[in-house]
């Protein structure tokens, strides 16, 4: 692999940007500094370093999110902070959220570079689970339970029944296989409700890390991530 395309991937700059530190002299592969944005490096074998700190490559990259409020679920954005910049460590040029959390939802994101996976993930066919906790403003009733889990016909949508697996006063635990905009808000709502507080606890067999904070992550496991991609509850 060329280097600028190799220093690209390791989220060290865009091409442009690592072509220049290439040329200036701070890469060093294998202990010996380069100067040729299309040297080639053996991305198994070759050890490669940028001003000291040591590189590590990987094809494809896979990161749980525990996504704050207030920041949108996109690489840029000209308004709002991204989801990219909870991250304090570099990463893949071509890295993006599996599909999205409103702007005010917190919970589990998966970021990741691997597009097929993603591809399952929000395919409408693969019928990937999405469990939410969800607070409402008034007390939940029975009533309630029972619009959420049968189809719900609006006239800006029509959303599939819901599956409420939990509940007490004022939260309930939801399960949707679909992922249209604002949609539990607007199921919710559809169902003589109003939603307070709304945190995205389950992805397909993902369930959000407990020991996340708002805005902290970590990498997926390798078990974690073969049952993702296998679609099986970890």
């Amino acid at each position: 692999m060329r280097a600028d395309k190799y220093l690209a991937h390791c989220g060290m700059g865009t091409r442009k940007e690592v072509k220049k530190m290439i040329r200036d002299g701070h890469v060093f592969v294998n202990g010996e500094m380069i100067r040729k944005d299309d040297f080639k490096i053996d991305e198994e074998k070759d050890e490669v370093s940028v001003d000291g700190l040591l590189l590590h490559y990987e094809k494809s990259v896979y990161y749980m999110l525990n996504k704050p409020q207030g920041v949108v679920s996109a690489t840029m954005d000209d308004r709002y902070a991204t989801v990219l910049e909870c991250f304090d460590c570099f990463l893949p040029s071509d890295v993006f959220p599996v599909g999205r959390l409103d702007i005010d939802t917190e919970g589990l994101l998966l970021i990741s570079n691997d597009g097929a996976l993603a591809h399952d993930l929000l395919s409408p066919k693969k019928h990937v689970d999405k469990t939410y906790y969800v607070e409402c403003e008034n007390v939940i009733t029975p009533a309630m339970i029972e619009i959420l889990e049968n189809e719900i016909v609006l006239k800006e949508d029509r959303y599939q029944p819901g599956k409420v697996i939990a509940y007490e006063d004022h939260w309930l635990k939801l399960v949707i296989q679909e992922g249209k905009f604002h949609q539990v808000k607007r199921m919710v709502h559809a169902a003589g409700n109003e939603v307070t507080y709304l945190k995205r606890i389950g992805f397909g067999p993902l369930q959000l890390d407990e020991q996340l904070k708002c805005g902290e992550y970590r990498r997926l496991t390798d078990e974690e991530i073969k049952q993702l991609k296998k679609g099986q509850r970890i």
